[in-house]
């Protein structure tokens, strides 16, 4: 199993692709970071009285600002991973040098839990250096307690989840490149647009949108959930919202590796 891991590493990082994604992972947690920095610590309207929440909330959310793009990346890397193989016709080779095919499968997940692990520090080492600066320029703790480094720690957590979950959806989709454009428009659109519609209806609100990927990713790292017209949903608590992205990651790359297990390769 250790060779089979060192293998998918080192079929990742011997390409060009991987410092070009640190490289925009990293801009990306340092500019929105810095946005929503501002727009965090924005003085509450005298009227209303309303501040944009609590020290830690504002925190957690500058922090895990890049995490959008973040799962994004990874999710094209989940897909990559696998959908590459057949792309390339590697596939085959793979499970001659590997013949147990449960094995090569054990070892893609593994490793993209640790590729999506890499890709946290890179993301939240901008986001938390640059936000940190933000934060203390106007004012605020850059750590006003402890939950935030969970917070953090939840992060590397969610873009290994991700990577799973493009992972199946690879498997899934044997064209690479509609699996990856499916992939990336159900997480970047479909579902975004879906929680948004059904944020207007109450139902939809409160036992619908909280258990969709996105809302269990932002309850997770910020515990922020939001549904239609801006109305806050029911959300889960950061160990729910947990266990619902697992719950996602673990039906796409479960069921995407029985497949692979079982069917024929060309």
């Amino acid at each position: 199993m250790t060779a089979a891991i060192r293998a998918e590493f080192r079929k990742f990082f011997t390409t060009r692709m991987w410092w070009g994604l640190a490289i925009a992972i990293f801009l990306a947690g340092i500019a929105l970071a810095v946005a929503f920095g501002f727009i965090y610590t924005l003085k509450p309207d005298p009227a209303e009285h309303r501040p944009m929440g609590t020290p830690l909330q504002i925190a957690n959310s500058v922090y895990t600002a890049g995490l959008g793009v973040g799962y994004l990346l990874t999710l094209t890397i989940g897909v990559m991973q696998i959908g590459s193989e057949y792309r390339h016709k590697t596939i085959t080779s793979t499970f001659l040098g590997t013949p147990r095919r449960a094995r090569v499968m054990g070892a893609k997940v593994i490793a993209l839990l640790g590729i999506g692990a890499i890709y946290g520090l890179i993301s939240l080492a901008g986001s938390v250096l640059a936000g940190a600066i933000v934060l203390h320029a106007r004012g605020y703790a850059p750590f006003p307690e402890a939950g935030v480094f969970r917070t953090l720690a939840l992060s590397l957590l969610v873009l290994g989840l991700w990577a799973l979950i493009g992972l199946g959806a690879g498997i899934l989709i044997p064209n690479q490149v509609a699996a990856l454009l499916i992939s990336v428009g159900v997480a970047w659109i479909v579902e975004p647009l879906a929680g948004f519609g059904l944020g207007f209806w109450s139902w939809g609100r409160d036992h619908i949108v909280p258990y969709l990927p996105s809302q269990a990713t932002s309850a997770m790292v910020s515990g922020v959930s939001r549904g239609g017209g801006g109305q806050t949903v029911h959300e889960l608590t950061w160990w729910g919202g947990a266990l619902m992205l697992a719950a996602y990651a673990a039906v796409m790359a479960g069921f995407g590796s029985w497949r692979t297990v079982r069917s024929d390769i060309s």
